[in-house]
């Protein structure tokens, strides 16, 4: 069996990303491990109770890596957090601050609405229709 574990998401700072990704996003620390010298850590996040992939919040640490930061999908949407109870969802998200750069909207799929994270990576909030 094979599954996606992590993503890299790449982040300024390791405890700007951390309070953003647990506190406005309502995420859990997975993990934050001191690797080496030189301040590198391992630090992992992801939504309370979702048991799936998580990302693994990686400082920049080159030019070509800082310039990607917010822009690590050309543009696009690039992470879609699935949900059970969108408007509840989109409601607190929106309380606390979550800039939606539409909204809610149906799709064939389901509900959704774009938003942007504290650097700009776009992101769908998205419920899946029944099947």
């Amino acid at each position: 069996m094979q599954q996606l574990a992590s993503i890299t998401f790449l982040v300024r700072d390791y405890d700007e990303a951390i309070t953003y990704f647990t506190e406005i996003l309502r995420f859990v620390l997975l993990e934050d491990t001191a690797i080496g010298s030189g301040g590198k850590r391992w630090v992992r996040v992801a939504p309370a109770g979702g048991g799936g992939t998580a990302l693994l919040l990686a400082r920049a640490a080159t030019p070509d890596q800082q310039k990607a930061i917010g822009h690590q999908s050309g543009g696009r949407v690039f992470l879609f957090l699935q949900t059970d109870d969108f408007e509840s969802d989109f409601d607190n998200l929106r309380q606390r601050g979550v800039n939606f750069l539409e909204s809610p909207r149906a799709e064939a799929y389901g509900r959704v609405a774009v938003f942007a994270d504290l650097y700009g990576n776009k992101w769908d909030l998205v419920e899946m229709r029944p099947e």
